[in-house]
């Protein structure tokens, strides 16, 4: 499509398709504590990546900080990611932990993260670097 190659060279899970994370907000996770899909009036394009929100406060709220908002590893499924394979993270499978938000596969996939949630995140984030280069070369 025309907004994949637009977005070309972009880590964020749903990139060459446009929209980041199928279209979640990403702040509402933080403000809201669930899962709630964004708007297309409601748009910005962040590294790489079109980012859909509820409101033109949450737009502004990651404007503002897109780090803070942003689920981790690009929004790709943090267990994947832990065991080194890419597979696209579910917006409404998802955690917080410590300020940072984690998507998963599907709900089943997040009850597996969790299990052992200390162990994962610290596997995920060694094993990041190298899938987002690879996710780079890709494209």
């Amino acid at each position: 499509t025309a907004a994949g190659q637009a977005f070309a060279g972009s880590p964020i899970s749903g990139a060459k398709d446009g929209v980041a994370i199928q279209g979640f907000d990403p702040v509402a996770y933080f403000t809201q504590q669930k899962a709630v899909k964004g708007r297309p009036e409601y748009n910005l394009e962040w590294s790489g990546a079109l980012w859909f929100f509820s409101s033109a406060e949450h737009k502004e709220m990651f404007a503002a900080n897109p780090e803070k908002f942003a689920p981790q590893y690009g929004g790709h499924c943090a267990l994947g990611v832990a065991y080194g394979k890419i597979a696209k993270g579910s917006g409404d499978a998802w955690t917080e932990r410590d300020g940072k938000v984690y998507l998963f596969y599907s709900h089943g996939t997040r009850s597996r993260g969790l299990k052992e949630e200390t162990k994962h995140i610290g596997m995920a984030d060694r094993e990041w670097p190298r899938l987002k280069e690879q996710l780079l070369g890709e494209q």
